[in-house]
């Protein structure tokens, strides 16, 4: 079986975003690192190869020239090669477009399964899986807790707010898993270093068949209108309990439209 890992390199928690000029987030300026819910689709690649050796897992991302060191961790944690789709004209990409890359770099690398996680870290959409099986014309299966493979189909485990489900789909398939799946495992030196040897390739537009015109900002379906720094967080309201404790936190949640 052939698998497909999609990842995404993105900022780090505490690094401060920098926008370019048409305010679209600039990813080449901040610093990032392999979304952490990537890392759990990375897992299931893993535990789906230990199963069957014969298995292989190649990874795609898309986006700057640092977008390599998260492929790097993710080789670092296992997996055999990865697909880095470096272009310029594709600052500013947005949903919509970033799924025709995707869509366009898997039908060149070939595949029996797609791996994503549940959503990115930054843009938190998670509309990329669905819009790439849409692309693709296979069958897709969202926010699996759980999954194997079996008999040229994928069952996956999605939990409700009252029920778990049991989906079955068949292959090719592209798939997206939560955060309840098994914890990512943490590579070891050794593994750190072999993921720096191990082959990525490096695609441009031209080489899947699309212009500048087809993705970035301009091909984009939604636009920025306007960016600001988050607000700092001020000072909560301390209660001290003289007697009237109760009182003045009441007082405080009805101010506050609280009850």
């Amino acid at each position: 079986m052939k698998i497909a890992v999609l990842v995404k390199y993105v900022p780090e928690p505490t690094a401060k975003w920098s926008y370019a000029e048409d305010l679209t987030l600039d990813r080449g300026a901040v610093e990032g690192r392999l979304s952490e819910l990537d890392e759990y689709a990375v897992e299931q690649a893993l535990a789906l190869v230990e199963k069957d050796p014969e298995s292989t897992i190649t990874y795609l991302t898309m986006g700057p020239a640092g977008a390599l060191d998260g492929l790097r961790k993710a080789l670092a944690m296992g997996g055999n090669d990865a697909v880095h789709v470096l272009d310029d004209a594709l600052h500013g990409s947005d949903a919509l477009t970033t799924s025709l890359v995707l869509s366009k770099a898997l039908e060149r690398i070939g595949f029996d399964l797609v791996l994503c996680g549940m959503s990115s870290t930054d843009g938190e959409m998670s509309v990329v899986p669905a819009m790439v099986a849409e692309r693709l014309g296979v069958a897709q299966v969202t926010l699996a807790a759980d999954l194997a493979v079996a008999d040229g189909a994928v069952t996956v485990r999605r939990e409700g707010e009252s029920e778990s489900l049991q989906v079955t789909a068949p292959l090719p398939a592209v798939v997206s898993v939560t955060d309840q799946n098994d914890e990512p495992r943490y590579p070891s030196f050794k593994a750190i270093m072999a993921g720096k040897k191990k082959p990525v390739a490096v695609w441009t537009l031209a080489e899947l068949g699309l212009g500048s015109s087809d993705v970035g900002a301009s091909a984009a379906a939604t636009v920025v209108r306007s960016a600001a720094a988050k607000p700092a967080r001020q000072a909560g309201v301390v209660v001290v309990d003289d007697g009237e404790g109760a009182v003045a936190l009441a007082d405080f949640l009805v101010a506050q439209r609280l009850v």
